[in-house]
């Protein structure tokens, strides 16, 4: 595939990726203000609840897949096989992780009811098979999925939600539309698989692998669902829970325009170290580092300029503590951003499973004991914090194995101008906005414009040549279009 296949896939899984974080948060202003902040911290304690219990039944497979399917991209009758022996598996791990869930949490007394309709995202999740179309760099049909039945969801949401008394309905949406969209991938199957007799099948060779991936999986479940456990258990009050819920959504659809490339240079990294091509492999990553902080530092900033002004008015009266948590937890943007790349197109693709693992494990270690630490006495502020401490410690540990392919110092060179152009996005944007006086809606407005506007003249300025770069390509594109 050549580089015009990256830049479709890229928008393809940025569609994907916003599709399926957006539409709900399209539906958060309703919700907030319908559900309240105790339901949707009942809907997010019971679900991550579940979602360890995905995590289990998963076994790693949805990474450890994709990077076998982008290995076999060109030879059909492995990936067949492939393809059959992880499903096998995942069928096997699933059903036993849905039988204790069942025996467990849908047999107890409190949101009993909750925990009943969850077992459908079990099911669900035990018939995704979008890690295949991803390692085969397929991602217009995932796109093609998510758009119709997203929709769908955002239609139902306004039709059937009315009350808190509605909260089982709710979450019966969210579950269904993920079944449907993952049911909806099996139709295009054919078309990339060969016929094989089940004796062909072995997935034994597949567990250790797997189980390898599955280790740093459970880690960053730590600092990633753990935390609305603990908040719900340690603090007690479920509003609490709400506020860290609705505080995280922002955060996560601002990582999906930061790391959506990452997604798709992922199978590429694997298939290209595959072939031994050491030299296109690191083209491919500065690359990735660059546009990825083009975006990270200005959005990461961005939200907490923002942030005082944009949660009443997206999230409505009851939530003012959303509007302290984001900048508290904003600092993961660009701590992640750092760790996509080190992590899943570095460590993972090189097969430095290993190294990757530690750094995770290390991550969660550090959460959970701060979050024993600060969410007793701070509550949400508190988890927000371990998780920053959490991201920033898995950020180094990755920098520290990743130094043999991409050094320090070609990182910095990376930053750069992305770090001084938004420090001068900050302080023009910051300056202006109060010299002007406005609030609500209109400072928000002028805030993302004047950010938006300084940060590219100030790239400009600095002769980034990365954003040169861009600026050739997209030339050549619109060229190339008025030439047909």
């Amino acid at each position: 595939m050549n580089n015009k296949s990256i830049s479709r896939n890229y928008i393809y899984n940025l569609f994907y990726q916003i599709l399926v974080i957006v539409l709900p948060l399209v539906t958060t202003p309703y919700l907030s203000r319908t559900l309240g902040a105790e339901a949707i911290g009942i809907y997010s304690y019971t679900l991550s609840i579940a979602t360890y219990f995905v995590l289990f039944g998963s076994l790693g497979v949805s990474m450890y897949g994709q990077r076998e399917i982008a290995y076999l991209q060109d030879d059909k009758k492995k990936r067949t096989i492939v393809f059959g022996e992880i499903l096998l598996m995942r069928f096997i791990t699933m059903g036993i992780s849905l039988i204790i869930f069942g025996l467990t949490y849908v047999r107890s007394n409190q949101y009993r009811m909750y925990y009943t309709i969850l077992t459908i995202e079990l099911i669900s999740q035990a018939l995704d098979i979008s890690w295949f179309f991803q390692g085969m760099e397929e991602f217009k049909k995932t796109v093609v999925r998510n758009s119709i039945v997203k929709i769908i969801f955002v239609i139902s949401i306004f039709v059937f939600i009315k009350s808190p008394a509605d909260l089982f309905k709710y979450i019966l949406i969210a579950t269904l539309a993920n079944l449907i969209g993952n049911l909806s991938l099996w139709m295009y199957l054919r078309k990339f698989l060969d016929k094989i007799k089940l004796s062909e099948l072995n997935i034994l060779k597949h567990i250790k692998p797997a189980i390898s991936l599955f280790i740093p999986q459970i880690a960053i479940q730590v600092y990633t669902v753990l935390d609305r456990t603990m908040i719900g258990k340690i603090w007690g009050e479920k509003s609490e829970v709400g506020y860290y819920e609705q505080a995280q959504k922002i955060i996560r659809l601002l990582l999906t325009i930061v790391t959506s490339l990452g997604a798709v240079m992922v199978p590429r990294m694997a298939n290209t170290y595959a072939k031994g091509d050491k030299e296109q492999f690191k083209k491919y990553l500065f690359r990735s580092f660059n546009f990825t902080f083009l975006l990270a530092f200005p959005v990461m900033a961005g939200i907490i300029l923002v942030s005082k002004e944009f949660v009443p008015i997206f999230f409505g009266k009851g939530y003012e503590k959303v509007a302290i948590l984001i900048p508290v937890i904003s600092p993961i943007v660009v701590f992640i951003a750092i760790s996509n790349i080190l992590g899943y197109q570095i460590l993972l693709p090189t097969k430095k499973q290993k190294e990757y693992t530690i750094s995770v494990t290390v991550g969660a270690i550090i959460n959970f004991i701060f979050n024993l630490i600060f969410i007793w006495k701070f509550g949400a502020v508190g988890a927000s914090i371990s998780t920053v401490l959490a991201e920033f410690s898995v950020s180094a540990i990755q920098i520290f194995y990743a130094r043999d392919i991409f050094r320090i110092r070609d990182m910095i060179k990376c930053i750069k101008n992305n770090f001084i152009a938004t420090m001068v996005m900050v302080i023009i944007t910051y300056g202006i906005n109060y010299l002007l006086g406005v609030t609500g809606v209109l400072s928000v407005t002028i805030q993302i414009f004047i950010g938006m506007v300084t940060y590219g003249i100030s790239l400009l300025l600095l002769k980034d040549e990365f954003v040169f770069y861009l600026k050739d390509r997209l030339v050549n594109m619109v060229k190339a279009r008025m030439l047909h």
